[in-house]
Order: structure tokens, then C-alpha cells, then sequence
């Protein structure tokens, strides 16, 4: 049965996303601002839930509709078929964000979406009460510019937690902005990865899976999977060939430096984790020793989230900080780096125009990836 479905995503990363979805076999790829609408049956619901690297989420799309009341809400909803997906005894919880909408109130929209879900399935069932006790099948809306979108959650915890980072230092990348950023840097099969500030290591795990294409959700499970209307099979089947397709053989190598000894931890622990940890090693080094321990490359992707304003540092040690990468980070054969940052004033303070910049948000920050080719 085809079924519609949208993939979550942190804006800037939708045309990533959709290049992903289009690789697992999706078809009716639409993309919008921080999502991608896609079709499929349930089999590609659960590749979409262990392979896609950038998603947040993966929902099943119940129905799209104006509504600039609450009137035009509650019967809009409660038209939709939740008896599908909802039983007598599932949990239904209600959540959501409205943006540019009359229907501005979140706790109210909850709260007439909910109660027609109620009225809905009280047809459906021939029952007044539900007591909610079984599996949840969370509720999601989203209306910006009073268009609304009802879906159900499939994921359940965001698919940025992908298991292997329970400890990090302070602000770290978000996993699924990592992934963008290791795409967006074309690491490969046979990439040397190298990240002069590397933290938590999040930059270098996410490049290492990607190198090897291991799947990002293979260690985890997701909420369809409790769910009566998939099979079980459908989820063992996909975990089978994705860990069939997982690179065994490839070269990657990635290496991690950071002045902090608790950040080098860190990454090794995590790297172990997430199940590449004899391709990731990390050491004690400063920045301004890039050149040197960098010498034994003679090619390397560098990808950097360096601490500044907002995050870590004061502003005037973070144009300090852009100055010195600009002095390390020389224009080398074979060296490519890729610099997430929000100072506007960036490539004046690095010394270079970046060959190629893209928008990207790393939480509610809005930066861009400086790339240097």
C-alpha cells in the first residue's frame, strides 16, 4: 500500500534529504522548507528510519487542509481515517507548532485536534471512553500560514539520536547537521577526515559512518515498531540489508585533535560506540600546530565547527581564533576544509572568500558552511 510520508529536517539540509529519500527508492520526492514529502509502503518507511542521515523524523502525512478557525479545524481533522493506525487502546498523544497562522494558540490547537480525534474514532469504535494504554502512535501538526498537516510519528526519539552519544562537551554538532556537513563535503570510501577541534567527535563519527556506509539508525529502534499494521518482518528484512550494505573494506580514516583532554575522551569513547572506533583515533594538539600534525597527509577533508560568540567563546577570542585558522588552514594540494560558522565578518577575519558558502543552522543559530576547496 503507498503511503505519504514526510522526512523532518534542520533548514538547509532539504535538498540533502531529498537526494537520500530519492537512494532508497521513494517516489513523489516534494521539497519544502525543512521537510520533504515522499511515498512509499511500509518497507520504505522502515529503510527511510535507518538510513536517512539528516532527517529528524519520519512521519506518515494523515492530511494537508487550510483551516483559519477552529470550527475549520476540528472537522477538517476529525474527517481524517486515524482507525487506520490507531486501535481501541493506543495511546494518541497531541503535539505540534504553529507559525504565521490565526490559529496561533499550540495548547488550544492540541486540544480541539485531539478532541476530534476523540469524536472520530468514538465512531469508528461505538465507545465514549479510551483508556490509552497501549503503544503510542504520537500525533503531530504543523500549520504555518493556516496550511495544516496532521501526521503520525513513526520515529519516535528524534533520528539524531543515533545511540553512540549519551556523553558530549559543551554545545556540541548536532548529529544530523554533521551528517549534511560530511555530504555537503563529499566524504567518501577512501577519505582522510581530519578535525583540528574535534569535541565530542561528532564531525568525525558521522563521516566515518558515511564512509562506511553504515546506516545511522541501525543501532536503535523507532516507534512503528511496536505498531500492528507493519509486520515485523518488514523491519528485520530492512536491518539485514542494510547491515548487508555496510563497506567493510573501505580506507577511511579520520583523525580528531582538541586542546581539551575530556574532548579527546570523548571522541574515542563515542567512536567505540557508534562502532568505528579503530578508524577514528584523537589526540591532545592545538590549533596552531595544524601544519605539523598534519604533515604525514597528503590529503585530507578538514571539517571544523569551531567554538565562537554564541557557544563558547568571547567574541573578540573567536575573531582571534578565525585568524589563526586562517593562517594554518593554507591553501594545500589535496587539502579541502569546511568551516561551520555564524560571524558574518568570517572570511574577512580568515583571510580568504570561501569558494563556496551554504546557509545552515546549527540549532536556532543561524551560520553558514564556509568551504574551501
Amino acid at each position: 500500500m503507498k503511503t505519504v510520508m514526510c522526512a523532518t529536517c534542520l533548514f538547509g539540509l532539504e535538498s540533502i534529504l531529498a537526494h537520500e529519500i530519492k537512494r532508497i527508492g521513494a517516489e513523489d520526492i516534494i521539497t519544502h522548507d525543512g521537510k520533504v514529502t515522499f511515498s512509499g509502503d511500509f518497507s520504505l518507511l522502515a529503510k527511510a528510519n535507518i538510513h536517512l542521515r539528516c532527517a529528524e523524523r519520519v512521519l506518515i502525512v494523515l492530511g494537508t487542509f487550510m483551516a483559519t478557525s477552529f470550527t475549520e479545524l476540528f472537522d477538517n481533522v476529525e474527517k481524517l481515517p486515524f482507525e487506520e493506525y490507531i486501535g481501541r487502546d493506543d495511546a494518541f498523544p497531541v503535539a505540534g507548532w504553529s507559525r504565521w497562522s490565526g490559529l496561533f494558540s499550540v495548547s488550544d490547537c492540541q486540544s480541539i485536534i485531539k478532541r476530534a480525534v476523540v469524536k472520530r474514532l468514538e465512531g469508528v469504535y461505538g465507545q465514549s471512553w479510551f483508556e490509552e494504554t497501549g503503544p503510542a502512535r504520537q500525533i503531530r501538526f504543523s500549520i504555518l500560514k493556516d496550511e495544516v498537516s496532521i501526521m503520525l510519528d513513526t520515529s519516535g526519539a528524534g533520528l539524531h539520536k543515533r545511540g553512540y552519544r549519551r556523553n558530549a562537551t559543551e554545545a556540541p554538532i548536532k548529529e544530523t547537521l554533521a551528517a549534511g556537513i560530511a555530504d555537503l563535503a563529499r566524504v567518501r570510501r577512501d577519505s582522510v577526515v581530519i578535525d583540528p577541534m574535534c569535541g565530542s567527535g561528532t564531525l568525525l563519527i558521522e563521516s566515518a559512518l558515511m564512509g562506511f556506509r553504515i546506516p545511522p539508525g541501525i543501532r536503535r529502534t523507532f516507534a512503528a515498531e511496536s505498531w500492528d499494521q507493519i509486520p515485523a518482518g518488514i523491519w528485520k528484512k530492512a536491518r539485514e540489508e542494510a547491515l548487508g550494505g555496510i563497506a567493510r573494506e573501505s580506507s577511511f580514516w579520520a583523525r580528531g585533535f582538541d586542546t581539551d583532554p575530556e574532548a579527546v575522551r570523548l571522541t574515542g569513547e563515542n567512536a567505540g560506540k557508534a562502532g568505528v572506533g579503530k578508524k577514528i583515533a584523537a589526540a591532545l594538539e592545538d590549533i596552531k600546530n595544524f601544519p605539523e600534525y598534519t604533515s604525514p597527509y597528503e590529503k585530507a577533508v578538514v571539517l571544523c565547527n569551531p567554538p565562537y560568540g554564541e557557544r563558547l567563546l568571547g567574541l573578540k577570542e573567536a575573531e582571534a581564533l578565525y585568524r589563526l585558522m586562517g593562517r594554518v588552514f593554507a591553501k594545500r594540494p589535496g587539502y579541502s576544509y569546511y568551516i561551520i560558522s555564524p560571524h558574518e565578518e568570517f572570511e574577512a577575519l580568515f583571510g580568504r572568500k570561501a569558494d563556496k558558502r551554504r546557509k545552515l543552522y546549527n540549532g536556532m543559530i543561524k551560520c553558514q558552511l564556509f568551504m574551501y576547496t
